[in-house]
């Protein structure tokens, strides 16, 4: 299961064992496996990943068909199933652990120990293991054993009541933002224990939950609370410290405009004809602008709509001032930008047919990331990994087949 390209891999040599399924883990592991880690997903025989079934849409290729939802986080992975609910399958994860350096699971809290492989069970036979457990409100604390889905945790952490119109109701965000954000702090902590493992030869435990994950990004918003004591609103698309920092009306649509300081705000003025805007005590500056915001953006949008969104954003552009149409997802991935940032790839799968994906959005000079294998099919590769990591022979790997044990 070697690469001609590993020396240009900057994960090369790092094996994960995935037990994770759904999005925030899978998130993860596509993350490591793009930059180069082997990465072996772990799925239950009948069934495997929940999101598997989360169509449509559907990918049909050759006889297999797969859902969006699973391929946007699942390349760069290699499929194994294996019934951990059979002795024989929970000691087939046992050996593929103490020949991994990293582990990663998002069973529920105390699940993987049930079944004898918990961070304590394999910390003895492979010190250096670097151990992550995702689950929606960590090992410990009154909630620890509840569920954990995206949309509980944008409601809990606060995440809704700052999002929508601000005389409307609670929005969810259009992306599961929570378990994206947890995938993330997920994979930064795996690859600065793994850092600390092949320093020292200690591996660790690391636990990343979702409510954690989403509270921490609240960044900002957060920090107002706890240097004001005043719960922060929901402003629609207003900024909570910055005007005009928001969407306006041309005359034929929406954009946005995001003035970021007093500087721009002078150039702002001077574009739509209104110079002695940057000098009134109201909107000079920031603070004053925050406090007058409705008095100022009644003035803009008076302005705004006597020109087209399109026209607005290449005059802004122009003078120097942030802003920008707002795309749908069509128009975002046909721009001319992302499509010269090579978001889009085109990635040949088993039975020949081109998939469409978006791609790793980090960019490294000498070890780029990349995609080196499609979204595999349920057990696509286990007999592969019992074969070459486990250095099973076939009657063996028969015997296994045999007992539904893969």
């Amino acid at each position: 299961m070697q690469d001609k390209n590993n020396h240009q891999k900057a994960l090369a040599g790092v094996r994960v064992l995935d037990f994770t399924r759904v999005l925030a883990g899978p998130f993860c592991t596509m993350l490591l496996g793009d930059l180069g880690a082997e990465v072996i997903k772990v799925e239950h025989p009948f069934g495997g990943d929940e999101t598997r079934q989360w169509g449509p849409p559907w990918f049909s290729d050759g006889d297999s068909q797969f859902s969006a939802y699973y391929l946007s986080v699942n390349r760069n992975k290699r499929s194994l199933t294996s019934n951990l609910k059979t002795e024989a399958g929970r000691e087939l994860a046992k050996q593929l652990a103490t020949k991994s350096q990293v582990l990663i699971e998002n069973f529920k809290v105390g699940g993987m120990a049930e079944f004898g492989l918990g961070y304590d069970h394999l910390k003895p036979l492979n010190p250096g293991l670097v151990y992550c457990s995702i689950t929606g409100f960590g090992q410990t604390g009154p909630y620890r054993d509840r569920p954990g889905y995206d949309y509980v945790v944008q409601a809990m952490s606060g995440l809704m009541s700052i999002t929508g119109p601000a005389a409307g109701e609670p929005h969810k965000v259009g992306v599961a933002v929570a378990d994206v954000f947890t995938g993330l702090f997920a994979a930064s902590s795996i690859l600065a224990a793994l850092r600390h493992s092949e320093h020292t030869g200690e591996g660790q435990y690391i636990d990343i939950a979702l409510l954690d994950s989403q509270i921490a990004a609240l960044v900002n918003i957060a920090s107002n609370y706890l240097i004001s004591g005043q719960i922060p609103s929901r402003l629609g698309n207003e900024h909570p410290n910055i005007v005009p920092y928001q969407t306006f009306s041309a005359s034929d649509q929406d954009f946005v405009l995001a003035v970021g300081n007093d500087r721009q705000f002078a150039q702002l003025c001077k574009l739509i004809g209104e110079t002695e805007l940057s000098h009134d005590p109201r909107f000079a500056t920031n603070p004053q602008r925050l406090k007058y915001r409705a008095e100022l953006v009644g003035i803009l949008q008076a302005a705004f709509r006597q020109h087209t969104a399109n026209e607005w954003v290449e005059k802004l552009l122009a003078a120097g001032i942030p802003g920008g149409p707002i795309n749908n997802v069509a128009q975002s991935l046909n721009d001319p930008q992302v499509q010269a940032r090579g978001l889009v790839h085109q990635i040949e799968m088993a039975a020949g047919n081109l998939l469409p994906l978006v791609g790793a959005p980090m960019r490294l000079s000498a070890t780029p990331p990349g995609i080196y294998l499609p979204p595999p099919a349920l057990g696509e590769h286990t007999d592969l990994i019992l074969r070459e990591v486990l250095g099973m022979d076939e009657r063996t790997i028969a015997e296994y087949r045999a007992s539904k044990t893969v």
